[in-house]
Parts: structure tokens; sequence; C-alpha cells
């Protein structure tokens, strides 16, 4: 009799576990606004290589006239801003919002030029891989002045 027991008592202690080790909205909200700072981290440190590790493998960043399509695309296009001593700009993340199902966030923000003038909006779309990491799947930003006059069909 005791040991039908304990195996009942382990799954029941597993699943306890597994209840109090669940991730929350807020926690997983937390871990996308971590890195979305540390991603715009990058471009204040100077750090390419900080920079690659936030893309996805298929990430697109696109704005109204260009689609850069695959992390090696977005890097050969974005390291010029990494050259100088200087950043050309800055971001940070004011709104984050993950899916139920903990899978894809949607991280926005101002963007700032080197003067600490707001120039732009970011939208970037996160998705969390095999690995719990968040990687940067979609990145589009849009000039402050347009978002809102921007039609959507």
């Amino acid at each position: 009799m005791q040991f039908t027991r304990l195996p009942l008592a382990t799954l029941l202690l597993l699943a306890m576990t597994q209840v109090s080790t669940a991730e929350t909205p807020e926690d997983l909200t937390q871990q996308v606004r971590a890195s979305e700072t540390a991603f715009a981290a990058s471009m204040a440190n100077r750090d390419l290589n900080a920079f690659m590790s936030f893309l996805a493998e298929d990430a697109v960043f696109f704005d109204s006239t260009t689609i850069l399509r695959g992390k090696t695309a977005v890097i050969e296009a974005w390291k010029p801003l990494y050259e100088g001593a200087q950043p050309p700009f800055s971001w940070k993340s004011e709104t984050v919002v993950v899916l139920a199902s903990g899978k894809l966030a949607h991280s926005s923000g101002p963007v700032f030029d080197s003067h600490g003038h707001q120039v732009s909006t970011f939208n970037s779309v996160w998705r969390r891989e095999a690995d719990n990491s968040w990687r940067v799947v979609f990145d589009k930003g849009c000039k402050s002045c347009s978002c809102a006059a921007e039609k959507h069909d």
C-alpha cells in the first residue's frame, strides 16, 4: 500500500513544483523588457556582438523603404551604426505586451537622436526561443510625427 502512495506523492510534489515555478505574465513582461533594455544597451556600449545576440536567425527589420531579411542582412546594415565612439541614436522600451502563450511579445517606445530628442518610435516583436531566450523577429521604426497618422486597413 505504501508503495503505491509514493508515486502519487511524488506526482503531487512535481505538480506543485510546476505550479510554483510557472511564469506569470508579469514575469514574461519583465523578461522581454530586460531583453529590450540590454538590446538598447548594445548600441550605447558600441557592442555589435551583443546586438547580434538578440537577433533571431530569421529576423526582419523594415521601414517604409527597406526590408532587411535575416540576421546576416540586419547585421551588415547595422554594422556602420556601431562604428565611432558615440552612438547615433538610442531607444527605450515603454510598452511591453506578451501573448498568453508566452511565445511572442511586442515592445515599443521612443527612439532618440544623439542629442536626446525623440525622432521616432520603434516597434519590435520578440519570440521566445527553445532555450527560453527572447530574440527579435520583427523590428520597425516610424517617424514620431507620422505614427498616429498612418491608416490601417
